[in-house]
Protein backbone atom coordinates (compact mmCIF):
# COMPACT_ATOMS: atom_id res chain seq x y z
CA UNK A 1 0.00 0.00 0.00
CA UNK A 2 1.35 3.40 -1.03
CA UNK A 3 0.57 6.43 1.15
CA UNK A 4 1.24 9.98 -0.01
CA UNK A 5 3.45 11.60 2.66
CA UNK A 6 6.04 14.35 2.83
CA UNK A 7 8.71 11.66 2.81
CA UNK A 8 7.44 10.35 -0.50
CA UNK A 9 7.43 13.90 -1.84
CA UNK A 10 10.98 14.59 -0.68
CA UNK A 11 12.27 11.36 -2.22
CA UNK A 12 10.73 12.06 -5.60
CA UNK A 13 13.11 13.02 -8.40
CA UNK A 14 11.22 16.14 -9.38
CA UNK A 15 11.38 17.52 -5.85
CA UNK A 16 15.16 17.07 -5.56
CA UNK A 17 15.84 18.44 -9.02
CA UNK A 18 13.76 21.58 -8.55
CA UNK A 19 14.64 22.44 -4.96
CA UNK A 20 18.38 21.84 -4.92
CA UNK A 21 20.17 22.73 -1.67
CA UNK A 22 17.39 24.71 0.01
CA UNK A 23 16.20 23.51 3.42
CA UNK A 24 13.63 20.74 3.50
CA UNK A 25 11.02 22.73 5.44
CA UNK A 26 11.40 25.70 3.12
CA UNK A 27 11.07 23.45 0.09
CA UNK A 28 7.85 21.94 1.37
CA UNK A 29 6.41 25.25 2.54
CA UNK A 30 6.92 26.92 -0.84
CA UNK A 31 5.58 23.98 -2.85
CA UNK A 32 2.50 25.05 -4.88
CA UNK A 33 2.01 22.22 -7.41
CA UNK A 34 2.19 18.55 -6.52
CA UNK A 35 2.15 15.87 -9.26
CA UNK A 36 1.53 12.32 -8.04
CA UNK A 37 -0.81 10.85 -10.63
CA UNK A 38 -0.47 7.20 -11.56
CA UNK A 39 1.60 6.18 -8.50
CA UNK A 40 -0.77 3.51 -7.09
CA UNK A 41 -1.47 5.73 -4.09
CA UNK A 42 -4.21 4.38 -1.79
CA UNK A 43 -4.15 6.92 1.06
CA UNK A 44 -3.42 10.60 1.50
CA UNK A 45 -1.15 11.03 4.52
CA UNK A 46 -0.03 14.10 6.48
CA UNK A 47 0.88 16.86 4.03
CA UNK A 48 0.47 19.77 6.43
CA UNK A 49 4.03 20.96 5.74
CA UNK A 50 2.90 21.96 2.24
CA UNK A 51 1.04 25.02 3.44
CA UNK A 52 1.01 26.89 0.12
CA UNK A 53 -0.20 24.03 -2.02
CA UNK A 54 -2.59 25.33 -4.72
CA UNK A 55 -2.78 22.50 -7.27
CA UNK A 56 -2.84 18.79 -6.41
CA UNK A 57 -2.73 16.07 -9.09
CA UNK A 58 -3.77 12.66 -7.72
CA UNK A 59 -5.69 11.17 -10.63
CA UNK A 60 -5.25 7.56 -11.84
CA UNK A 61 -4.47 6.15 -8.40
CA UNK A 62 -6.27 3.81 -5.97
CA UNK A 63 -7.48 6.34 -3.40
CA UNK A 64 -10.65 5.26 -1.56
CA UNK A 65 -11.21 8.27 0.72
CA UNK A 66 -10.58 12.01 0.57
CA UNK A 67 -8.73 12.90 3.79
CA UNK A 68 -5.98 14.95 5.43
CA UNK A 69 -6.55 18.04 3.25
CA UNK A 70 -7.82 20.39 5.97
CA UNK A 71 -4.48 22.24 5.94
CA UNK A 72 -4.77 23.16 2.24
CA UNK A 73 -6.68 26.41 2.63
CA UNK A 74 -4.98 27.79 -0.51
CA UNK A 75 -5.86 24.84 -2.73
CA UNK A 76 -7.67 25.92 -5.92
CA UNK A 77 -7.45 22.83 -8.16
CA UNK A 78 -7.94 19.23 -7.03
CA UNK A 79 -7.63 16.34 -9.50
CA UNK A 80 -8.95 13.05 -8.10
CA UNK A 81 -10.48 11.41 -11.16
CA UNK A 82 -10.13 7.67 -11.82
CA UNK A 83 -9.70 6.51 -8.23
CA UNK A 84 -11.94 4.36 -5.98
CA UNK A 85 -13.63 7.13 -3.99
CA UNK A 86 -17.17 6.32 -2.86
CA UNK A 87 -18.10 9.45 -0.86
CA UNK A 88 -17.28 13.15 -1.05
CA UNK A 89 -15.85 13.93 2.40
CA UNK A 90 -13.48 16.27 4.21
CA UNK A 91 -13.51 19.21 1.81
CA UNK A 92 -15.12 21.75 4.12
CA UNK A 93 -11.87 23.69 4.73
CA UNK A 94 -10.99 24.16 1.05
CA UNK A 95 -12.71 27.53 0.79
CA UNK A 96 -10.65 28.65 -2.23
CA UNK A 97 -11.24 25.53 -4.29
CA UNK A 98 -12.46 26.52 -7.76
CA UNK A 99 -12.02 23.32 -9.80
CA UNK A 100 -12.82 19.80 -8.58
CA UNK A 101 -12.33 16.69 -10.74
CA UNK A 102 -13.98 13.51 -9.43
CA UNK A 103 -14.86 11.65 -12.62
CA UNK A 104 -14.36 7.90 -12.93
CA UNK A 105 -14.84 7.08 -9.24
CA UNK A 106 -17.62 5.18 -7.42
CA UNK A 107 -19.66 8.12 -6.09
CA UNK A 108 -23.44 7.69 -6.16
CA UNK A 109 -24.46 10.94 -4.39
CA UNK A 110 -23.26 14.46 -5.06
CA UNK A 111 -22.98 15.91 -1.56
CA UNK A 112 -20.64 17.51 0.96
CA UNK A 113 -19.80 20.64 -1.04
CA UNK A 114 -21.82 23.17 0.96
CA UNK A 115 -18.70 25.06 2.15
CA UNK A 116 -17.13 25.49 -1.29
CA UNK A 117 -18.46 28.95 -2.05
CA UNK A 118 -15.93 29.60 -4.85
CA UNK A 119 -16.30 26.32 -6.73
CA UNK A 120 -16.74 27.09 -10.44
CA UNK A 121 -16.06 23.74 -12.11
CA UNK A 122 -17.29 20.31 -11.04
CA UNK A 123 -16.56 17.17 -13.05
CA UNK A 124 -18.47 14.04 -12.00
CA UNK A 125 -18.59 12.08 -15.26
CA UNK A 126 -18.53 8.29 -15.67
CA UNK A 127 -18.97 7.07 -12.09
CA UNK A 128 -18.51 3.31 -11.86
CA UNK A 129 -21.83 2.48 -10.22
CA UNK A 130 -23.50 -0.90 -9.65
CA UNK A 131 -26.07 -1.94 -12.28
CA UNK A 132 -29.36 -0.08 -11.86
CA UNK A 133 -27.94 2.79 -9.81
CA UNK A 134 -27.60 6.41 -10.95
CA UNK A 135 -25.92 9.56 -9.73
CA UNK A 136 -28.14 11.50 -7.30
CA UNK A 137 -27.97 15.10 -6.09
CA UNK A 138 -28.26 16.48 -2.57
CA UNK A 139 -30.52 19.59 -2.77
CA UNK A 140 -28.47 21.30 -0.03
CA UNK A 141 -25.32 21.01 -2.11
CA UNK A 142 -27.08 22.31 -5.22
CA UNK A 143 -28.41 25.32 -3.36
CA UNK A 144 -24.94 26.04 -1.93
CA UNK A 145 -23.35 25.94 -5.41
CA UNK A 146 -26.07 27.98 -7.10
CA UNK A 147 -24.16 31.28 -7.04
CA UNK A 148 -20.72 30.00 -8.05
CA UNK A 149 -20.87 26.90 -10.26
CA UNK A 150 -20.25 27.67 -13.95
CA UNK A 151 -19.23 24.28 -15.38
CA UNK A 152 -20.89 20.94 -14.61
CA UNK A 153 -20.08 17.60 -16.21
CA UNK A 154 -22.32 14.66 -15.21
CA UNK A 155 -22.05 12.59 -18.38
CA UNK A 156 -22.49 8.80 -18.38
CA UNK A 157 -24.12 8.37 -14.97
CA UNK A 158 -27.49 6.71 -15.81
CA UNK A 159 -29.31 9.98 -15.01
CA UNK A 160 -32.94 10.02 -16.17
CA UNK A 161 -34.14 13.34 -14.72
CA UNK A 162 -32.58 16.70 -13.97
CA UNK A 163 -35.32 18.87 -12.45
CA UNK A 164 -33.23 19.45 -9.28
CA UNK A 165 -30.47 21.08 -11.34
CA UNK A 166 -32.63 24.11 -12.09
CA UNK A 167 -31.23 25.63 -8.88
CA UNK A 168 -27.83 26.09 -10.59
CA UNK A 169 -28.80 29.30 -12.35
CA UNK A 170 -25.18 30.44 -12.99
CA UNK A 171 -24.34 27.47 -15.24
CA UNK A 172 -22.46 28.34 -18.46
CA UNK A 173 -21.25 24.93 -19.66
CA UNK A 174 -23.32 21.81 -19.04
CA UNK A 175 -22.57 18.27 -20.14
CA UNK A 176 -24.93 15.34 -19.51
CA UNK A 177 -24.10 13.15 -22.49
CA UNK A 178 -24.70 9.38 -22.54
CA UNK A 179 -27.38 9.34 -19.86
CA UNK A 180 -31.06 8.29 -19.97
CA UNK A 181 -32.80 11.64 -20.31
CA UNK A 182 -36.10 11.33 -22.20
CA UNK A 183 -38.33 14.26 -21.19
CA UNK A 184 -37.83 17.17 -23.59
CA UNK A 185 -40.32 19.34 -21.65
CA UNK A 186 -38.20 18.95 -18.51
CA UNK A 187 -35.07 19.83 -20.46
CA UNK A 188 -36.74 22.94 -21.85
CA UNK A 189 -37.82 24.02 -18.38
CA UNK A 190 -34.45 23.43 -16.66
CA UNK A 191 -32.14 24.73 -19.37
CA UNK A 192 -34.46 27.66 -19.96
CA UNK A 193 -33.97 28.68 -16.32
CA UNK A 194 -30.19 29.07 -16.90
CA UNK A 195 -29.90 32.57 -18.39
CA UNK A 196 -26.11 32.36 -18.98
CA UNK A 197 -25.95 28.89 -20.56
CA UNK A 198 -23.76 29.04 -23.69
CA UNK A 199 -22.76 25.40 -24.24
CA UNK A 200 -24.68 22.17 -23.64
CA UNK A 201 -23.96 18.56 -24.61
CA UNK A 202 -26.73 15.97 -24.42
CA UNK A 203 -25.52 13.55 -27.06
CA UNK A 204 -26.31 9.89 -26.47
CA UNK A 205 -29.59 10.51 -24.62
CA UNK A 206 -32.95 9.12 -25.86
CA UNK A 207 -34.36 12.67 -25.82
CA UNK A 208 -32.17 13.56 -28.80
CA UNK A 209 -34.49 11.48 -31.00
CA UNK A 210 -37.55 13.56 -30.03
CA UNK A 211 -39.11 15.53 -32.89
CA UNK A 212 -37.91 19.17 -33.00
CA UNK A 213 -35.55 18.46 -30.07
CA UNK A 214 -32.84 20.83 -31.23
CA UNK A 215 -35.27 23.56 -32.31
CA UNK A 216 -37.07 23.48 -28.96
CA UNK A 217 -33.90 23.80 -26.90
CA UNK A 218 -32.54 26.61 -29.05
CA UNK A 219 -35.80 28.49 -28.52
CA UNK A 220 -35.79 27.83 -24.76
CA UNK A 221 -32.13 28.80 -24.15
CA UNK A 222 -31.73 32.42 -25.21
CA UNK A 223 -27.92 32.58 -24.81
CA UNK A 224 -27.02 29.08 -26.05
CA UNK A 225 -24.21 29.10 -28.63
CA UNK A 226 -23.24 25.42 -28.95
CA UNK A 227 -25.59 22.41 -28.66
CA UNK A 228 -24.26 18.86 -28.91
CA UNK A 229 -21.02 20.08 -30.47
CA UNK A 230 -22.73 22.12 -33.21
CA UNK A 231 -22.74 25.92 -33.35
CA UNK A 232 -26.03 27.79 -33.26
CA UNK A 233 -26.24 30.60 -35.80
CA UNK A 234 -28.13 33.76 -34.92
CA UNK A 235 -30.16 33.54 -38.14
CA UNK A 236 -31.39 30.11 -37.07
CA UNK A 237 -32.35 31.40 -33.63
CA UNK A 238 -34.24 34.40 -35.03
CA UNK A 239 -36.18 32.17 -37.42
CA UNK A 240 -37.13 29.72 -34.66
CA UNK A 241 -38.18 32.51 -32.29
CA UNK A 242 -40.42 34.08 -34.96
CA UNK A 243 -41.84 30.70 -35.89
CA UNK A 244 -42.65 29.94 -32.26
CA UNK A 245 -44.29 33.35 -31.82
CA UNK A 246 -46.38 32.80 -34.94
CA UNK A 247 -47.46 29.38 -33.71
CA UNK A 248 -48.52 30.81 -30.34
CA UNK A 249 -50.47 33.60 -32.06
CA UNK A 250 -52.36 31.05 -34.18
CA UNK A 251 -53.20 29.03 -31.06
CA UNK A 252 -54.61 32.10 -29.33
CA UNK A 253 -56.65 33.07 -32.40
CA UNK A 254 -58.10 29.59 -32.71
CA UNK A 255 -58.93 29.50 -28.99
CA UNK A 256 -60.72 32.84 -29.30
CA UNK A 257 -62.85 31.56 -32.20
CA UNK A 258 -63.78 28.38 -30.41
CA UNK A 259 -64.49 30.12 -27.12
CA UNK A 260 -66.57 33.27 -27.78
CA UNK A 261 -67.58 35.53 -24.87
CA UNK A 262 -70.38 34.14 -22.66
CA UNK A 263 -73.96 35.11 -23.49
CA UNK A 264 -75.62 37.90 -21.47
CA UNK A 265 -79.11 37.72 -20.09
CA UNK A 266 -80.91 40.85 -21.38
CA UNK A 267 -81.74 40.18 -25.03
CA UNK A 268 -84.94 42.28 -25.03
CA UNK A 269 -82.90 45.48 -24.65
CA UNK A 270 -80.45 44.63 -27.39
CA UNK A 271 -77.63 43.61 -25.07
CA UNK A 272 -75.30 40.68 -24.95
CA UNK A 273 -75.31 38.11 -27.73
CA UNK A 274 -78.36 39.64 -29.51
CA UNK A 275 -77.30 42.78 -31.46
CA UNK A 276 -79.60 45.83 -31.00
CA UNK A 277 -80.74 45.86 -34.65
CA UNK A 278 -81.54 42.18 -34.54
CA UNK A 279 -83.75 42.76 -31.50
CA UNK A 280 -85.56 45.68 -33.22
CA UNK A 281 -86.16 43.59 -36.33
CA UNK A 282 -87.43 40.69 -34.25
CA UNK A 283 -89.92 42.94 -32.42
CA UNK A 284 -91.06 44.59 -35.70
CA UNK A 285 -91.66 41.25 -37.39
CA UNK A 286 -93.21 39.68 -34.35
CA UNK A 287 -90.50 37.11 -34.03
CA UNK A 288 -89.90 35.45 -30.73
CA UNK A 289 -86.25 35.20 -29.83
CA UNK A 290 -85.22 32.30 -27.64
CA UNK A 291 -84.67 33.28 -24.01
CA UNK A 292 -81.06 33.61 -22.87
CA UNK A 293 -79.68 30.52 -21.15
CA UNK A 294 -79.46 30.43 -17.37
CA UNK A 295 -75.97 30.88 -15.87
CA UNK A 296 -75.45 27.18 -15.30
CA UNK A 297 -75.98 26.45 -19.02
CA UNK A 298 -73.89 29.25 -20.48
CA UNK A 299 -70.90 26.99 -21.04
CA UNK A 300 -72.08 25.28 -24.20
CA UNK A 301 -70.24 23.23 -26.77
CA UNK A 302 -68.09 24.99 -29.35
CA UNK A 303 -70.34 23.90 -32.21
CA UNK A 304 -73.48 25.36 -30.64
CA UNK A 305 -71.68 28.62 -29.96
CA UNK A 306 -70.53 28.87 -33.57
CA UNK A 307 -74.03 28.16 -34.89
CA UNK A 308 -75.54 30.85 -32.70
CA UNK A 309 -72.89 33.34 -33.75
CA UNK A 310 -73.78 32.65 -37.39
CA UNK A 311 -77.50 33.15 -36.65
CA UNK A 312 -76.85 36.47 -34.93
CA UNK A 313 -74.80 37.75 -37.86
CA UNK A 314 -77.64 36.87 -40.25
CA UNK A 315 -80.18 38.66 -38.08
CA UNK A 316 -77.94 41.70 -37.99
CA UNK A 317 -77.65 41.76 -41.80
CA UNK A 318 -81.43 41.45 -42.11
CA UNK A 319 -81.89 44.36 -39.72
CA UNK A 320 -79.53 46.50 -41.79
CA UNK A 321 -81.46 45.56 -44.98
CA UNK A 322 -84.81 46.45 -43.35
CA UNK A 323 -83.49 49.88 -42.33
CA UNK A 324 -82.29 50.51 -45.86
CA UNK A 325 -85.69 49.59 -47.31
CA UNK A 326 -87.46 51.99 -44.95
CA UNK A 327 -85.22 54.83 -46.06
CA UNK A 328 -85.97 54.05 -49.73
CA UNK A 329 -89.73 53.99 -49.25
CA UNK A 330 -89.56 57.36 -47.54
Amino acid sequence: MVTLTTELIVNSRNFKKKKGRLSLQYNLRTLTHLHFSGHNIEDIGDLSACQNLTVLYLYNNCITQIQNLDFACNLTHLYLQNNNITHIDNLAHLHKLSKLFLGGNRISLLEGLESLGELEELHMESQRLPPGEKLLFDPRTLRALAKSLRVLNISNNNIDEMADLAALWEIRHFSAADNKLRNVEELESVSGSWPWLVQMDLRGNPVCKTAKYRDRLITACKALEVLDGRDIHEVTREFLVKWEASKEAKKKKKAALLNPPPLMNNASKGQGAYPPRACCLARAQGWKLPPPPPPQQQQQSHRVQLLKSSLYRRLNRMAVTADANKKITR
